[in-house]
């Protein structure tokens, strides 16, 4: 790299976090730190009928819970550039000073043309079965013009002039070379606003000119607001900065862009967060939307990511949004991780409150919950993907007493009779009684002292601890439950098999 990097991450804060800016953020973040370079934070909120209360905190939280930083941004100003909201920009003239110029230049010009004007002009292009695009009906009119139409309370946008038959062209990190022909752009395009707002695809250039921004990597949905940037780089004499455009992310059940319309999939940030993902395996998963590393490796820490980054490896073709990786990947996170450490995470989860599973554990003294989760954990560490399902668990395992086991079950299996599974649960009940709590060991001598061994032995106490034939190994559920819950469940199942 020639000159020092600057990359930038530019939310608007109409929404919250989605999975789509969150892949743009990391994809800038990974760029700027591999070649140590400047990660910038701009917040573009022109759009202010639109801005959501909230909406750049929001951003800023989930993405420091992903891990991803920046060194500059309305939180960490560097003078030479900021402010770094458009909105602050915009007060302080920064966009209206080149406006003008483009406007002494004649490469601008104000536009009076209606709403109404305007929606004549669509279904007539319609009817002539012509691509929508302005046709340039104020290029060129005269002062006088403009005032009488300022005088019947007209007011202006301000429109940039496009050459006739002009190719804008760049060479993209992950396309290619592409161009755009001035005809196929839609016509004259506005950059100012009625209400003397700038619009996006000129602040985006005004601020990463300004910015010295040398790399703009952002999702492939914006490739055709490229070249009308490229056009106003060019009328003021600046050079344009690299352009990377990421791969979308779709929906592999309907083949299109992930929408949030899409109820298959969690959207924000914030979701997967209540969700019990953890935050490196969302980076690491996020990281393989639109990019790929060498070799067969799937599992990173941010820093090992940082470290292989190569942009020359974005992919040109949509990245298929994989829940089943997500989730396998989360579980081998989980399995890693210190047992201590997931239960202070799920503990956090449960004290936010935001899913119905962290309210039931609310419920539980904060004496008995920190201890009931990381049992649980040690319990299903192996065997969950999200410590939601460690929440519904643990819930199951403080609620047990008022659940309802079909005990009956066990009777229809084969070799199963009352004399011997009431001998099991009789044999370990007396022993609990007797005050063993070293409970792997007590089955043992139950096994040999009423010579019922394998599932004869086992399934009946799975039936009691669970409600299920299946169950991870029987006597850690029991340290969970404790001498009094052990006792009770195991008088229950002996008097429905009566």
């Amino acid at each position: 790299m020639d000159k020092k990097v600057r990359v930038r991450y530019a939310p608007s804060p109409t929404g919250f976090l989605h999975i789509g800016n969150a892949q743009s953020a990391e994809f800038n973040y990974l760029f700027a730190r591999h070649f140590n370079g400047t990660m910038v934070l701009r917040i573009e909120d022109t759009d202010t009928k639109r801005n959501v209360k909230n909406g750049e905190e929001s951003q800023r939280d989930n993405l420091h819970w992903l891990g991803i930083d920046w060194d500059e941004g309305p939180d960490k100003p560097n003078p030479k550039y900021a402010p770094y909201r458009q909105s602050e920009r915009n007060a302080k003239g920064i966009y209206h000073k080149y406006i003008q110029e483009l406007l002494d230049k004649g490469l601008a010009y104000k536009d009076y043309t209606t709403e109404e004007e305007l929606q004549e002009m669509r279904e007539r292009q319609r009817a002539n079965k012509e691509a929508p695009h302005y046709d340039g009906r104020w290029y060129g009119k005269s002062e006088e013009e403009q005032k009488a139409a300022e005088a019947k309370g007209l007011k202006p946008t301000i429109r940039f002039h496009l050459p006739k038959n002009h190719d804008y062209e760049w060479d993209d990190i992950a396309r290619g070379h592409v161009s755009f022909n001035s005809d196929n752009l839609g016509g004259d395009f506005i950059i100012e606003k009625s209400d003397g707002m700038p619009t996006y695809n000129f602040a985006v250039v005004v601020d990463d000119h300004s910015m010295e921004i040398t790399h703009v990597l952002r999702g492939a949905d914006h490739i055709s607001n490229t070249p009308k940037q490229i056009a106003i780089y060019e009328a003021l004499g600046w050079e344009h900065p690299t352009f990377c455009h990421i791969p979308l992310i779709f929906n592999p059940k309907t083949g299109k862009k992930l929408s949030k319309r899409d109820k298959d999939t969690l959207q924000f940030i914030s979701e997967y967060k209540r969700h019990g993902y953890l935050h490196e395996a969302i980076f690491n998963f996020i990281a393989f939307l639109g990019w790929s590393p060498k070799g067969e490796q799937e599992i990173y820490s941010p820093e090992e990511l940082v470290k292989v980054y190569d942009p020359d490896r974005m992919s040109k073709a949509p990245a298929y949004f994989d829940q089943k990786k997500l989730d396998w990947m989360n579980g081998q996170y989980i399995k890693k991780m210190d047992v201590d450490e997931l239960t202070k995470r799920t503990l956090e989860l449960v004290k936010e409150g935001e899913t119905d599973e962290a309210k039931r554990l609310q419920a539980v003294p904060d004496e008995t919950l920190k201890e009931l989760l990381k049992k649980t954990i040690t319990v299903h560490q192996r065997d969950v993907e999200k410590l939601l399902e460690v929440m519904q668990y643990a819930w199951d395992y403080y609620n047990v007493l008022n659940k309802q086991f079909d005990y009956g079950q066990i009777l229809t299996k084969d070799g199963f009779s009352k004399e011997n599974i009431t001998a099991v649960l009789q044999g370990l009940r007396a022993k609990l009684a007797a005050g063993r709590t070293d409970y792997a060991a007590a089955i043992k001598e139950v096994g040999k002292e009423t010579n019922i061994k394998g599932r004869y032995l086992w399934f009946p106490l799975n039936f009691a601890f669970t409600g299920a034939i299946s169950a991870p190994q029987i006597y850690q559920i029991m340290d969970i439950y404790g001498q009094k819950t052990n006792l009770a469940l195991l008088d229950r199942m002996i008097e429905a098999i009566k």
